[in-house]
């Protein structure tokens, strides 16, 4: 998949192409619909699919107040995900307050209509856009039958009882729903992070933990968790403490994996944290002995949970 950083860079070759337009998030299985949609129309039609987005997300731009801002997909894993999606260029637009002042007619007549001279635009069902999101489906509709593109509208993609969005995934994740969320993304929530010096109580009981310092700030509730840790292009089963030490009377969150079945040292290495299952919540015990015991049961009902999953 091509990459383009903004509309102007976009290349003659893709002028006529199926496009879609949004933040995309997650790329969670409402995402996953319209993109395989538009790459499977757009190669029908021996057109180009492009994917349109933005960075950093509007909202942090528009609302600097909102902090921490939680974002389930980093940039470089949003890219991952289209290109699965077999769209064949993505083109990242730097979201600025300047551009936020774009209106709805001039993105379409200048964007969609001229720079890009767009066959097709597809969008979901609660599409807006333009400065003050003056912009709707339904305007598109208009400015296509004028400017010559077709625009569909998709329905909302639902699971069960549940309209997919990036909004509700958030806030399972949150609360350490991830079974839930697995089933919303289409595959396991991820962290990825360095392995940094933490204080080594793991060590003394038994199970010797790697902190990590992780670039996204969109964690999972506090708690323990059934987890498969990547680390060189090799899966291992893990589990994951979230949260404060009270055992110890140390308060201070920190994100911990212990891979089950490793020896070695981690200290400096990324490794990629998909998480599958919350076991419980962080708790305080009357010793480290008794830690130690219920540590040694998470491990082991991690490991039943995660075989069980493949």
């Amino acid at each position: 998949m091509i990459v383009f950083d903004s509309i102007e860079s976009v290349t003659n070759d893709f002028r006529g192409a199926f496009v879609t337009v949004g933040n995309f998030d997650g790329v969670h299985l409402s995402h996953q619909c319209i993109c395989r949609k538009l790459a499977a129309e757009a190669k029908e039609a021996a057109a180009k699919s492009l994917v349109i987005t933005f960075e950093p997300h509007p909202k942090m731009i528009l609302h600097p107040n909102i902090r921490p801002f939680y974002l389930i997909t980093t940039l470089p894993e949003k890219l991952k995900l289209l290109e699965k999606c077999l769209i064949d260029a993505t083109v990242v637009v730097p979201f600025t307050l300047e551009y936020s002042r774009t209106t709805a007619e001039q993105f379409v007549r200048r964007d969609l209509v001229q720079k890009l001279a767009i066959k097709k635009v597809i969008v979901g069902h609660d599409y807006t856009f333009g400065q003050g999101k003056s912009g709707t489906s339904d305007y598109l509709m208009e400015e296509g039958r004028k400017c010559g593109f077709a625009v569909e509208k998709i329905d909302a993609f639902k699971v069960g009882e549940d309209i997919v969005s990036s909004t509700l995934i958030r806030n399972l994740i949150l609360k350490g729903d991830m079974k839930k969320v697995t089933t919303l993304l289409g595959r396991w929530y991820n962290v990825e992070g360095i392995v940094e010096k933490g204080h080594g109580r793991g060590v003394g009981l038994g199970f010797p933990t790697a902190n990590i310092k992780t670039q996204k700030v969109l964690h999972p509730a506090a708690g323990i968790y059934a987890a498969y840790a990547f680390w060189r292009d090799k899966r291992y089963l893990a589990a994951v403490n979230i949260g404060a030490k009270p055992t110890f009377a140390d308060y201070v969150s920190t994100f911990e994996v212990f891979l089950l079945d490793f020896a070695g040292e981690l200290r400096g290495e990324t490794i990629d944290v998909h998480f599958v299952e919350k076991l419980r919540d962080i708790v305080k015990f009357d010793s480290p002995e008794k830690l130690k015991e219920q540590i040694a049961a998470d491990v082991e009902k991690t490991r039943q949970i995660l075989l069980q999953s493949e």
